[in-house]
């Protein structure tokens, strides 16, 4: 798969991008995207709701009245689950949601969704760039040369560069990863694709390897 490449400004250069048909244009399997959303998701959750049983609760541990002939139904103490301010029946406890999945699903289902993004012509490839200073305009003037502002946008750069990180992150639903680092949440959640030329390379070249330790 062959694609242009802009420079910054938002012109096209003479230059084509190849990108690698086994990454970027394999057919999608939604299965294993699902799965790796729904991990990264649960991977994020805390787990540190907690309520409190019967046996937890403040209150007298005291019968409240006889077992028979009060024409009641049967009490044992306030901290019935039954009664106001008594304790909770199978209430949530502090848990740990995370789970685990095998490497080569993980870079199937990255796979997979990057073929979305490049079926639905939502990559850009970009000439590298970075700034002197960090400015927020910088990346504000490139959105608008690619007609996406207010979108969400995924930059991918070869390598950490704070400046791009920093002019980038005050504007809302823009994220800068490396691009040996995206997973399958943050392509998905991307409206728009922004990679730089030499960072095709680094995120082919993560995928493939990830594929050879797990094989």
């Amino acid at each position: 798969m062959k694609l242009d490449i802009f420079k910054i400004d938002g012109s096209k250069s003479s230059k084509k991008a190849e990108l690698s048909d086994t990454i970027f244009a394999i057919e999608p399997n939604e299965v294993v995207m699902y799965e790796d959303v729904r991990r990264h998701m649960a991977n994020k959750r805390q787990g540190t709701h907690s309520t409190k049983g019967r046996s937890e609760v403040t209150g007298s541990t005291k019968k409240l009245y006889r077992q028979k002939g009060t024409g009641n139904a049967r009490r044992g103490n306030i901290k019935s689950p039954l009664l106001r301010k008594g304790g909770t029946v199978f209430g949530p406890k502090p848990r740990n949601y995370s789970f685990k999945l095998n490497k080569k699903v993980v870079q199937l289902a990255r796979k997979s969704a990057l073929s979305v993004k490049a079926g639905a012509e939502a990559i850009t490839v970009v000439n590298d760039f970075t700034f002197e200073a960090p400015k927020t305009k910088q990346v504000a003037d490139m959105l608008s040369a690619f007609e996406l502002n207010g979108k969400k946008v995924l930059i991918l750069t070869s390598e950490a560069d704070k400046n791009v990180y920093t002019s980038a992150r005050n504007i809302p639903g823009v994220t800068v990863v490396e691009a040996n680092k995206p997973n399958t949440y943050q392509i998905l959640h991307a409206d728009a694709i922004v990679i730089q030329e030499s960072a095709i390379s680094v995120l082919e070249n993560s995928i493939e390897k990830t594929e050879e330790v797990a094989a």
